[in-house]
């Protein structure tokens, strides 16, 4: 089986790139806009394809070249605060790119089947009579990131029902794990723990808001769910994916502070409000696992545990090269 993973350069990508190769033994094609594989663990694994996804003719080539039998579709721009400061470039980015990969197929007449990746933020503002959240929660998304992601999946859906494509789409919940960008939040605190224990900065964690609750999966057990998805999940469907276990963000910086040695001040960051902030999120992936069997795996322990080994790797390193 042959696969192509957009972004291959990604967070996600990554991990489900080596799932594939380890796990399945598929062949793993990566379509980036340089012709690079970063992550060591992938390189002379992985073949690039190069393409810029916003330009319509060399998203054609690159698909048509590789003739894959999958295409799971990571790519785009991730991070909600980033579409705040540039909603229109998200919103080009996480559309466009979809659009030329589902007209390819139709222009070719390829019979690949698609997972279009969406999130939880597509549903938005969350009335508490609809958690936990299924795939008939009302979409009200309260960012243009969410604006671009349901943008992306009514686009997946339409070509679905006006051409037959064969397309699955899913909605993740919050993943993560090691070899997250430090932007987000799990891997912001684990770096500054981290880089504390290096003696690196002083004893402070900047945080936002802690009291948010929201349902964490483990990135690894995440590309799970996508891969199930895609060889039992129905044409046209949506699926929820999320671990249904909502946890405060500030019981992840507890366990993170409980496996270190660190003694920290946590001191609040205006910056790091969101202008809107939902305070609980609970997934219902019930959907995905009758139809395809998945479950979590990996505990929230172990993958914080993941999260600040892999930090204080890339921070020991980073000693290591000063010196």
């Amino acid at each position: 089986m042959r696969a192509l993973i957009t972004g291959i350069n990604g967070f996600v990508a990554g991990h489900l790139a080596e799932y594939l190769l380890d796990h399945k033994g598929w062949e793993v094609w990566g379509l980036s806009r340089s012709d690079l594989i970063h992550l060591p663990e992938l390189q002379g694994r992985v073949q690039v394809v190069q393409a810029d996804l916003a330009d319509p003719e060399a998203t054609m080539r690159a698909i048509v070249a590789v003739q894959p039998q999958v295409i799971y579709h990571l790519a785009g721009q991730p991070f909600v605060p980033e579409s705040f400061r540039d909603p229109a470039a998200t919103l080009a980015t996480n559309t466009l790119g979809a659009l030329h990969i589902l007209l390819t197929l139709i222009e070719y007449r390829m019979r690949t089947r698609v997972l279009v990746v969406g999130t939880n933020e597509e549903y938005g503002k969350i009335d508490p009579e609809d958690l936990p959240i299924n795939e008939h929660c009302p979409l009200r998304p309260t960012s243009p990131y969410g604006v671009s992601k349901v943008a992306q999946s009514l686009l997946a859906q339409q070509y679905h029902l006006s051409h037959q494509l064969d397309v699955v789409r899913v909605r993740p919940f919050t993943h993560i794990g090691p070899r997250q960008n430090e932007r987000f939040v799990t891997a912001a605190f684990a770096r500054q723990i981290a880089r504390i224990e290096h003696g690196l900065q002083p004893p402070v964690v900047q945080v936002g808001n802690l009291s948010a609750r929201r349902d964490f999966t483990d990135v690894r057990d995440m590309v799970r769910a996508y891969v199930l998805a895609m060889e039992h999940g129905l044409s046209g469907a949506v699926y929820n994916a999320g671990s249904g276990r909502p946890v405060m963000v500030r019981e992840l910086l507890d366990i993170l502070l409980e496996e270190s040695t660190a003694q920290v001040e946590l001191r609040l960051n205006p910056e790091l409000m969101r202008p809107i902030d939902i305070p609980l999120v609970s997934c219902d992936a019930t959907l995905l696992r009758e139809h395809t069997g998945w479950e979590p795996q990996i505990t929230l322990r172990q993958t914080l545990r993941d999260i600040l080994d892999y930090w204080r790797a890339i921070v020991a390193a980073e000693v290591g090269s000063s010196r």
